[in-house]
């Protein structure tokens, strides 16, 4: 009897111990090298993900601390993807409450695939909680501000939620875009696929732009690229609407029409050969892994079927007959 006493006493110790441990790590403030401190979560992470990847980039040094404090607390279900930025110190529990139901202080914004750099800039310019320090600045000197080595703004922000602290500068937000662009297409470009006709990572954000806005269902992207790679190959006219559409910029109305296909500018497909000048649009990371790890595919022309989804040929009379069938 004793001895179960003692080993009663003991579990209790033991749980009481432990439960005190982790309410003491609770209120302990990180320490950050630097603020603000900013890391991501991706989407559909667990919590141990989720700490994993918190660990990884420096913000937690234990892990299995935060894991078991997040099912104390219950939120172990909770957590939120997205891009964070930390202004101040935090303890455990106040980071736990940003990850997952957010504090008041914290906002967010979310850049959509297929937005076009004007869309974007006018989604940071409506964001009430953000400081406005792009409202007058052109797109070069917005380029310059945050770091970046291109001369063009398009397409080199990802698409992707990003969360920050009220009254932080829109410049942050863009410059966080840019950095998770950079990272997100180098580490695809190091993983391509052999032989791609693509001198260049910007090349391939240039491709992956033109996916992105082709792609009606997610399923058809590896296809579409496919077919896009298989005209850069044989020296073919990519003639995509979507770069011409560009092009007109303002001008376009909301009807294509074929005097529009025959205008030439750099940004015109149906007459120009290659790739255009710059990306038209934010390519998603599917639009850029599609891009360099392509179908394989004898393709070369595709129609779309009026269900968001493409009907595929790989010769000019089927797929003249798949136009004749899906677009009159």
């Amino acid at each position: 009897m004793k001895t179960i006493k003692w080993l009663i006493f003991a579990s209790i110790l033991a749980i009481g111990l432990a439960i005190g441990a982790i309410v003491f790590y609770a209120y302990q403030p990180f320490s950050f090298s630097k603020l603000p401190y900013e890391f991501s979560l991706k989407q559909g992470s667990s919590l141990k993900s989720a700490a994993r990847q918190m660990k990884q980039a420096g913000v937690l040094s234990n892990d299995t601390a935060f894991v078991l404090l997040a099912r104390l607390m219950g939120k172990a279900s909770q957590i939120k993807p997205g891009n964070y930025q930390l202004d101040k110190p935090l303890t455990p529990l106040q980071l736990l409450d940003v990850i997952s139901k957010g504090r008041v202080e914290q906002s967010e914004v979310v850049i959509i695939e297929g937005w076009s750099f004007r869309q974007l800039r006018a989604a940071l310019n409506e964001k009430e909680t953000l400081r406005h320090d792009t409202i007058n600045l052109s797109d070069v000197e917005i380029l310059q501000r945050i770091g970046a080595t291109e001369s063009q703004a398009e397409g080199l922000f990802f698409p992707d939620t990003y969360n920050f602290a009220s009254g932080s500068s829109d410049l942050a937000v863009l410059k966080r875009a840019y950095q998770l662009m950079q990272t997100n297409l180098l580490k695809s470009w190091e993983s391509r696929e052999a032989d791609l006709p693509l001198a260049s990572p910007y090349e391939a954000l240039i491709l992956a732009s033109i996916v992105e806005k082709e792609t009606g269902q997610a399923k058809d992207r590896s296809m579409i690229s496919g077919v896009f790679i298989n005209r850069l190959r044989t020296k073919m006219l990519l003639q995509t609407d979507p770069t011409v559409i560009y092009g007109l910029g303002a001008s376009f109305d909301g009807n294509l029409r074929r005097r529009d296909l025959l205008a030439d500018t750099p940004y015109n497909t149906y007459t120009r050969g290659g790739l255009t000048p710059t990306p038209i649009s934010l390519p998603g990371l599917g639009a850029i892994e599609a891009t360099l790890h392509p179908a394989k595919t004898n393709a070369l022309y595709f129609v779309a079927k009026g269900d968001g989804s493409s009907y595929f040929s790989s010769t000019l009379t089927e797929h003249n007959n798949a136009v004749n069938r899906y677009q009159k």
